[in-house]
């Protein structure tokens, strides 16, 4: 029986790995503009920790995380999004007590959820993220919405609208919540059976609901904003003040509240028109108590999280072609057991000096040598066999226009060095 990749997942191949290269050059460069440092956390964590600081009221915790029990009888659970594990790193590390604020950054990392597959988002896929803490002010939340923005603009991906809502905190909500619940309670009769669970658990939840009668009913419910207490209301207005100074057009949309148990104040998202119904490429939020949450001090927190599969998907629907790397720039072809070996000393040297070369190692025929150098798109083949040892000259072929010289061999690194 032929063994294949488990459904939801997919190998990035040689032919396409250059373009996740592209994408994590240009995070690096952007990143390290804004001064982020990355961090690596592990795939698996213990599940209290998903549990307690994404909320076991969410579809993640409920429904999508991967669970199993070790060797050791442990509960370990690999990976459903990026935050918690920075912030159990941030805390055992011993960096919450080092100078605030710490920003940092994740890269490609594989995330695991038990969902329907879909375009752009399978049961592994990878995540860039930045999570930020110690910093209060909305100047923070702005920077993190201009940095994601402007990755997504160096990426060719221009047709974007930004989003953003605030949630309140632990003061505010509480009677957001309760006209929620109200609201809907007198509903009830509409909602799906998931959303009368979340109605008694965590009535902010109800307003992500993608079935389309309780999608129509958040459509009319309170808002959030109405709600907001003082400080909350003079944070979400800053906020709005820094975009604003940046010249960053956005919307306020009251729907907003994210799928994690975690947010606070503001939430956001960055959709795109270029893939249809499931356009959000970019979202993120603060998260003010989650690493006291975890065990940390009481300390502010924000970031956001970019899907890798999504955002290659709308850079091909939005027409971006990703340069290819160069090609190899010398092949050697050889004829003889002489020959090889000489060509083996040779490559060494090449790469030695950053010059790419390869040679035939699957013992082809020099016509068969060189038609593989022709499906490579080298620049450069050189030919070596008896003859050309014996009079220190080798055939040098430019493969793009078949012009061919003759240089010497001891001077074969200098010339193509040129």
């Amino acid at each position: 029986m032929e063994i294949k990749a488990p459904r939801g997942t997919k190998d990035i191949s040689i032919k396409d790995s250059y373009k996740w290269q592209y994408i994590e050059q240009k995070i690096r460069e952007l990143t390290a503009l804004y001064h982020y440092q990355e961090i690596r956390t592990p795939i698996f964590e213990h599940t209290e920790l998903f549990e307690r600081g994404v909320g076991d009221t969410t579809d993640v915790v409920q429904k999508e995380m991967y669970t199993f029990e070790d060797k050791g009888g442990r509960s370990i659970t690999l990976r459903p999004e990026g935050t918690a594990g920075v912030v159990r790193s941030f805390i055992e590390s011993g960096i919450a007590a080092g100078p605030q604020p710490t920003k940092m950054y994740y890269l490609s990392a594989p995330v695991f959820r038990y969902e329907n597959p879909q375009a752009g988002r399978l049961r592994e896929h990878h995540q860039f993220g930045v999570e930020v803490f110690g910093a209060q002010d909305a100047s923070i939340d702005a920077e993190i919405i201009s940095l994601a923005l402007s990755l997504l603009n160096k990426l060719g991906v221009n047709d974007l609208s930004l989003n953003i809502n605030s949630i309140g905190c632990k003061q505010c909500r509480p009677e957001y919540n309760k006209a929620l619940k109200m609201y809907y309670t007198e509903r009830k009769e509409q909602l799906c059976p998931t959303c009368l669970e979340r109605l008694e658990r965590n009535p902010l939840r109800l307003l992500d609901c993608k079935e389309d009668a309780c999608a129509a009913l958040a459509a009319e419910a309170p808002k959030i904003v109405d709600y907001l207490c003082p400080e909350c209301e003079e944070h979400f207005k800053a906020l709005q003040k820094y975009l604003d100074c940046m010249n960053i057009q956005y919307k306020i949309n009251p729907k907003i509240v994210r799928g994690l148990d975690y947010y606070t104040k503001t939430v956001f998202e960055i959709i795109s028109s270029q893939i249809g119904a499931q356009g959000t490429v970019c979202g993120g939020g603060r998260y003010d108590g989650l690493v006291s949450q975890l065990g940390g001090p009481q300390m502010p927190g924000i970031g956001f999280g970019m899907g890798m599969e999504r955002l290659l998907m709308v850079m091909q629907n939005a027409g971006v072609v990703i340069p290819k790397p160069q090609p190899l720039y010398v092949f050697l072809c050889t004829m003889g057991k002489a020959a090889r070996e000489k060509a083996i000393s040779i490559i060494a040297q090449l790469r030695q000096v950053g010059v790419s070369a390869d040679m035939d190692h699957a013992a082809r025929s020099m016509k068969a040598q060189f038609k593989y150098a022709d499906k490579l798109g080298v620049q450069y083949t050189l030919s070596i066999g008896d003859n050309e040892l014996e009079r220190g000259m080798v055939s040098l072929r430019n493969m793009q226009n078949g012009c061919q010289t003759e240089i010497s061999l001891e001077n074969i690194v200098e010339e193509l060095c040129r």
